[in-house]
């Protein structure tokens, strides 16, 4: 890592260095306006968060209890993305077509989930105004209906700036923009959890024995959370290699075995997005009815801090792992790919054997990755239940998880382009080398 680090500063890689100050310096104008709130005639207000509202906020660097103008975040764009690969698997023939239409077909489902993103933001924006609670308690928070299509209005506008400047950073810096900008949320809520944390396990009026206990405690809290990251490494980084061999291999590369890296979680953090997205739109709903009834069904078994919604949010995790990592990975297409190469695994016939191993495969690795999923979610929502910890503190499993994720994929991103420019740069020096020699000759 050092050593990559060490390369981007050197003087022939200026642009890559370009790439990541512009990067630094977008996510630092997200952080700055997580905290501009929404300028409503000088409301003196605050979200009032709970259940998986928690979650997102911490998501969101604290951005939607503040009442900010980025509130709402990319969670929108997500769940719009969650609604469009749904339709996708032969539900709606139009997107379906427009998936088997290549880069093409791309563009369009992208700029479909933007408008659908877009709509969802605004209902969501308008039903956030339902949350607000006065800073003041002697001045209740009472709005007008243009008031609450105004602040839906300005949130809708911080989403939409934020795709924007998930783009660019996606074409112009390192990493995915989306995912960095979540991640950098995070962070930024990381001071605040630790010191939550803290001051909820340490009591300093209790004692000496008090102040002992609770600072063993709150150690063993960090040294859990080190360990969460160690484990997320090590699983994100391991993978199962499969054995492939090609027909039309020359005799002098025989000796040299070929493998097809599948990693154990091909679909990152992506589940644990989508199932907090999607189990955060009943939370919403709830605040458009005066149903008292559903209301409380809501409270009592969507909440992740109840038994229910903490196994509803279990099993959304596990299914939206395997739904996205099919949908990526396309077992099909691997083996027809490999095939059209002239590859083959040993032992298996190409087609729809192969086909049938690389889905077995998949099932086996992907099972094993939900599983890792789903207990690092699940964590600080236990800790939660059998500790004095606040729900809000939650940094220590999916916020963890995502961050070390995101950081990852971000790092090697930066290395590949490092290893491409000293590639071309080796090459170009080379085929240099060779045209001085033939023009003394």
């Amino acid at each position: 890592m050092l050593k990559t680090l060490k390369g981007l500063f050197t003087k022939k890689n200026k642009d890559l260095r370009k790439r990541l100050y512009f990067t630094i310096a977008v996510l630092t104008l997200y952080i700055i306006g997580t905290g501009i709130p929404v300028p409503v005639e000088e409301l003196n207000a605050q979200m009032s968060v709970y259940g998986f509202l928690e979650l997102l906020d911490v998501m969101g660097g604290g951005a939607l209890k503040r009442f900010s103008i980025f509130g709402l975040g990319v969670i929108p764009y997500i769940t719009a993305s969650i609604v469009i690969q749904l339709l996708q698997m032969d539900i709606i023939p139009y997107f379906s077509d427009l998936a088997k239409q290549g880069h093409t077909g791309k563009q369009k489902l992208n700029q479909i989930t933007r408008y659908l993103g877009i709509a969802f933001a605004l209902f969501q924006g308008f039903a956030m105004s339902f949350l607000l609670v006065s800073k003041d308690p002697l001045n209740p928070v009472a709005l007008t209906v243009l008031q609450r299509l105004e602040i839906s209005f300005i949130m809708t506008a911080g989403t939409a700036f934020l795709l924007w400047l998930g783009d660019q950073v996606t074409q112009k810096g390192f990493g995915n923009g989306t995912s960095l900008i979540i991640m950098a949320g995070i962070i930024s809520s990381l001071p605040y959890e630790l010191k939550t944390a803290f001051t909820t396990l340490v009591d300093f009026s209790g004692g000496t024995n008090a102040i002992i206990s609770g600072s063993a405690k709150f150690l063993l809290f960090v040294l859990v959370c080190v360990l969460v990251v160690i484990g997320v490494v090590f699983v994100e980084g391991a993978a199962r290699r499969i054995s492939i061999q090609y027909a039309n291999k020359s005799t002098a590369n025989l000796g040299k075995q070929t493998y097809m890296p599948i990693k154990i979680n091909s679909a990152g953090v992506i589940p644990v997005i989508f199932a907090s997205s999607l189990l955060a739109v009943p939370v919403t709903i709830a605040q458009f009815v005066s149903n008292t009834g559903f209301k409380n069904f809501v409270n009592n078994y969507i909440s992740y801090t109840t038994p229910v919604g903490l196994v509803l949010y279990i099993l959304f995790i596990v299914f939206f792992d395997y739904f996205y990592t099919f949908i990526q990975m396309k077992p099909d297409e691997m083996a027809k790919n490999l095939k059209d190469n002239g590859g083959y695994v040993p032992g298996i016939r190409p087609g729809k054997d192969t086909e049938k191993y690389f889905s077995s495969m998949l099932i086996k690795l992907t099972t094993a990755g939900s599983v890792f999923l789903a207990i690092i979610a699940a964590f600080p929502i236990l800790v939660n239940m059998l500790t004095d910890l606040p729900s809000s503190v939650s940094i220590g499993g999916t916020g963890l998880l995502i961050v070390v994720g995101v950081s990852i994929e971000t790092y090697k991103q930066m290395e590949s382009s490092l290893l491409a420019r000293e590639y071309t740069s080796v090459t170009t020096s080379t085929r240099g080398g060779r045209g001085r020699r033939r023009a003394r000759r």
